[in-house]
């Protein structure tokens, strides 16, 4: 029992570190990439706002994952870890995920643009942010799928004995 809410406990750390990291860059590096962008085409004045609604539109779900995903290990913490609501919150983590992606992928057009006079393509990083966000919806859903199961299994056992 000791290992397991140490090892929660850890994870929740690393979860509210994920968010202060992601607020230090809304807070600090975002403004800074949207005005970089607007005055590399100061004909576009919707520019800064693209790159302010793709970015912090990407943080409201990022968010909601990480909330999600706090509650999902204190269900493990309270031993309710094989529980609806364990399954319900991978589906919110997952969606939030498939959204983050949708985003971005939505955006590379605009990346792609931007990257045409920047000498590092950033194009890349948002290639990166799209594949790592598909692979924690992969991760989610396989997941979810996986524990709705056991919860079937342990039903039908329960109404079996």
């Amino acid at each position: 029992m000791n290992v397991k809410r140490g090892s929660t406990t850890f994870l929740k750390v690393i979860i509210v570190l994920a968010g202060i990291a992601v607020l230090a860059l809304c807070i600090f590096l975002v403004p800074r990439i949207a005005n970089f962008a607007a005055e590399l085409y100061p004909n576009i004045h919707l520019m800064k706002y693209l790159i302010f609604i793709v970015m912090y539109g990407a943080a409201v779900p990022f968010y909601l994952a990480l909330y999600q995903s706090f509650n999902l290990l204190r269900y493990i913490d309270e031993n309710t870890a094989f529980s609806e609501l364990s399954v319900k919150a991978l589906k919110n983590i997952k969606c939030c995920a498939f959204t983050i992606s949708g985003l971005y992928v939505l955006a590379m057009p605009l990346f792609r643009f931007i990257a045409k006079k920047v000498d590092p393509p950033v194009g890349f990083l948002g290639l990166i942010i799209i594949f790592a966000s598909l692979v924690i919806a992969v991760f989610a859903a396989i997941l979810q799928r996986l524990l709705q199961e056991a919860i079937n299994i342990k039903s039908e056992n329960d109404w079996t004995v």
